[in-house]
């Protein structure tokens, strides 16, 4: 099985993004670590991955459990079953429930600073974007301007920019857009073109996605992650279910811990998941 990883990607959302809020569900979730306590809640939106948690938690299943990679400005991810007993120099994210858990994206659901998600395989493996079933990630991420939120966009909508980028350059829209694709098929530059063609850089291409709908940030959510931060390159990629509410300086707490060359805690990070009567 191939290792558990946060990666770089996207899917194509049709219709723009009005709804920014999100309910949570009654349970409060406390998160113990060395480094301090993060109290969760999990979104009603998402029953699947927020019963799976419940369920899981209620077991012990997370009970001296690692954070076993670490990135500062990105994520702290933890849920590895192999991480209990594995020694300093076991290489981790490969362990797993034995079930997957399918995609419960929700464009009012997005990747701010405290969002807990669930890890998943790389697109190639699990295609689907189906959840691992007790790998997760909380989001520290980064604060990103308007510049880059525009960029994000573009990625989440990829498929969009591929078939208008398409259609412009093969349908005689843009001749200078085809020279180009053709140029570089003929060099076999193969790597180059599929980077380009996920592009947004021809005036007919651009003024096409325009009048195209999709997915587009929503006032509110661009002013967060301007302030707060986050990690938008991940939005309707990985499935949130829950956020923290109480707790954030703990992340960046963990997420500064000295890591080895696979972002594994040289020291371990470990965590007790319990639920709390509030």
């Amino acid at each position: 099985m191939t290792k558990y990883l946060i990666t770089i990607a996207f899917l194509a959302c049709i219709g723009t993004n009005n709804s920014i809020a999100q309910t949570y569900g009654k349970e409060t979730i406390l998160i113990s670590t060395p480094y301090g306590n993060m109290k969760v809640k999990l979104f009603k939106e998402t029953p699947l991955h927020s019963r799976n948690f419940i369920k899981l938690v209620m077991q012990g299943y997370y009970d001296s459990l690692l954070f076993h990679r670490v990135i500062n400005h990105f994520m702290i991810q933890g849920g590895d079953p192999d991480s209990r007993v594995a020694n300093d120099s076991s290489t981790l994210g490969y362990g797993d429930t034995g079930y997957w858990i399918p995609a419960e994206f929700n464009k009012k659901i997005y990747h701010k600073k405290g969002m807990l998600a669930a890890a998943r395989e790389d697109d190639e493996v699990d295609p689907a974007k189906e959840s691992s079933g007790s790998q997760f990630y909380i989001v520290m991420g980064k604060t990103y301007d308007s510049l880059a939120l525009r960029k994000a966009e573009i990625r989440i909508n990829k498929d969009i920019v591929q078939k208008i980028n398409y259609t412009v350059a093969y349908g005689g829209k843009s001749p200078e857009l085809k020279k180009y694709y053709m140029r570089l098929d003929m060099e076999g530059k193969t790597d180059s073109l599929k980077i380009v063609r996920r592009q947004l850089v021809d005036p007919v291409s651009i003024a096409e996605y325009e009048r195209t709908p999709h997915f587009t940030y929503a006032a509110e959510q661009k002013k967060t992650y301007a302030t707060l931060g986050g990690t938008p390159h991940l939005d309707m990629n990985y499935t949130i279910f829950g956020e923290v509410v109480e707790g954030l300086d703990v992340i960046d707490k963990i997420a500064a811990v000295k890591t080895d060359k696979n972002d594994r805690p040289k020291e371990n990070v470990r965590m007790k998941i319990s639920i709390i009567k509030e």
